[in-house]
């Protein structure tokens, strides 16, 4: 059961408080939103009322995704234990590893590698993870790890 101020929290972000999995502004779910706003609180409390962590917005991207733009790893650990998709790849055939990797963020692609992630997977354009390394840091992690 979710607690009041979540309650007031999905209210105030356009969210109706008795469907949990509902959609938003972008198709993004409370529970998409809450990570990519880093609020940890209504994180877990919607995940403890039972929130679907695999939900997609409108770009096929998903809360795990969402905590990587928010850059919270507290938030991500939350969702992998719950069951997320760490290989998820939105409309675009890109993962949160190939985000990750494309936008510098090395710290998250270690991370995901950590976590499992797929370095294998290809986007609708042919891309893999290595290919859209942005960094001489993020090419040589996953060539190692390749």
């Amino acid at each position: 059961m979710l607690s009041n101020k979540t309650k007031q929290w999905m209210a105030d972000n356009g969210f109706n408080p008795e469907q949990i999995n509902d959609e938003g502004q972008h198709q993004d779910s409370a529970l998409i939103l809450a990570c990519r706003k880093g609020e940890r609180v209504y994180v877990e409390d919607l995940l403890a009322a039972g929130a679907n962590v695999n939900l997609r917005n409108m770009d096929g991207t998903d809360a795990l995704w969402a905590a990587c733009v928010a850059d919270d790893y507290v938030i991500a650990d939350l969702l992998l234990q719950q069951g997320a998709n760490i290989d998820n790849q939105n409309d675009n055939g890109a993962s949160v590893l190939m985000y990750a990797a494309s936008n510098g963020r090395s710290p998250w692609v270690n991370y995901l590698l950590e976590a499992g992630a797929n370095i294998s997977l290809r986007s609708l354009d042919d891309f893999s993870a290595l290919d859209l390394a942005s960094t001489v840091t993020i090419l040589r992690t996953l060539k190692k790890a390749e």
